[in-house]
């Protein structure tokens, strides 16, 4: 699987795959997307004294620098990633590579506020022994990894937050916004970030008494 590092307009990197026709973020601005999709919809919408979030995708690692960086309260942050960059891929990368150096499947307690956690595995095949408070679901986009857009995937998901926890996404496709809703969650679309007009912000309900 050929990758490719590449420039965003705001002057970030992301990284292509050019077989696939898919980047791992917005070309409009890889820091600007992450920024307004994981950090503002995401983190900065929960008013918690700790934070458990499950990452699908650690790709380039950039929404758990921005996390780490943006965070209030301390964060647990177990992120999961199939095929992990190269040493020279992350080299290249302008936002800085340490989280890339910690090692993988064993919690590592970078500061007092942040926790983390790399799953190098499947979304398919893991399965954390807690569950979270916040989705960041980044995965390649439908057309390029439609099993992982699933009402089963999504179920899946659901079991891994609290009640009341939310899932934030970039993608707003209506088949993924429908497979949401079958499988539990309650759906709301956001204004996107730029190049892109919506974003999904979904909650597992409230337990019912």
């Amino acid at each position: 699987m050929k990758r490719e590092l590449r420039l965003t307009a705001d002057g970030s990197h992301t990284i292509a795959i050019p077989d696939m026709n898919v980047t791992y973020h917005s070309t409009h601005g890889a820091i600007q997307e992450s920024m307004h999709v994981f950090i503002q919809a995401g983190l900065q919408a929960l008013q918690l004294p700790a934070i458990r979030i499950f990452e699908m995708g650690f790709g380039t690692g950039l929404n758990a620098l921005l996390t780490m960086q943006h965070t209030t309260a301390p964060v647990y942050y177990y992120s999961v990633e199939q095929f992990p960059l190269t040493a020279e891929e992350v080299a290249g990368l302008s936002y800085g590579n340490a989280l890339h150096a910690y090692p993988w499947n064993e919690d590592v307690k970078i500061s007092e506020q942040f926790t983390l956690h790399k799953a190098h595995a499947s979304l398919l095949d893991v399965n954390p022994a807690q569950t979270f408070d916040l989705i960041y679901y980044d995965a390649f986009a439908p057309g390029a990894q439609p099993h992982l857009w699933t009402k089963e995937i999504f179920e899946k998901l659901y079991g891994l937050l609290v009640p009341g926890g939310i899932l934030v996404t970039y993608c707003s496709k209506g088949d993924v916004r429908r497979a949401m809703l079958a499988a539990g969650f309650k759906v709301e679309k956001l204004a996107g970030p730029p190049g892109k007009r919506e974003m999904l912000r979904a909650q597992r309900q409230m337990s019912q008494h």
